[in-house]
């Protein structure tokens, strides 16, 4: 008899445990968002210059259960910076800056994309800069 209620005492916690896992996982979705990202960086450069590249990667969330789990920067479709988080260790806040500096050999196509675990992404996001002529 008290086997039995135990095992339909255990029963009863898993089922519910996992009921209000669900339901957490479906009122982040409804209450959160994806990744996204502002670029800031010169609209033009002299050829051999060093830049900053600014990316602020912004995003309603940032726990162990829901945050970005990567940023990265690439320059001429190439990947020149990247920063992958996990749940131990997730970016600064919901809204975190990264910048890097570069040197500048022809025009150049910035594009940042950031990336929310359960969410996805809002998309890459891109930006110019040319080159003056000295």
């Amino acid at each position: 008899m008290i086997s039995h209620l135990r095992r339909d005492a255990i029963r009863f916690i898993l089922i519910n445990t996992v009921f209000v896992f669900c339901l957490l996982i479906s009122l982040d979705r409804v209450c959160a968002d994806e990744s996204s990202v502002i670029i800031e960086a010169p609209a033009t450069a002299t050829r051999g210059e060093e830049i900053t590249i600014k990316v602020t990667a912004l995003h309603d969330g940032n726990n162990f259960f829901h945050y970005t789990d990567w940023l990265y920067i690439m320059v001429n479709d190439k990947e020149v910076a990247r920063w992958d988080y996990t749940w131990r260790k997730r970016p600064e806040g919901k809204t975190f800056t990264k910048e890097i500096t570069y040197t500048v050999t022809d025009s150049a196509e910035i594009k940042a994309e950031a990336h929310c675990n359960l969410h996805g992404s809002t998309g890459p996001k891109t930006l110019k800069v040319s080159v003056n002529n000295p």
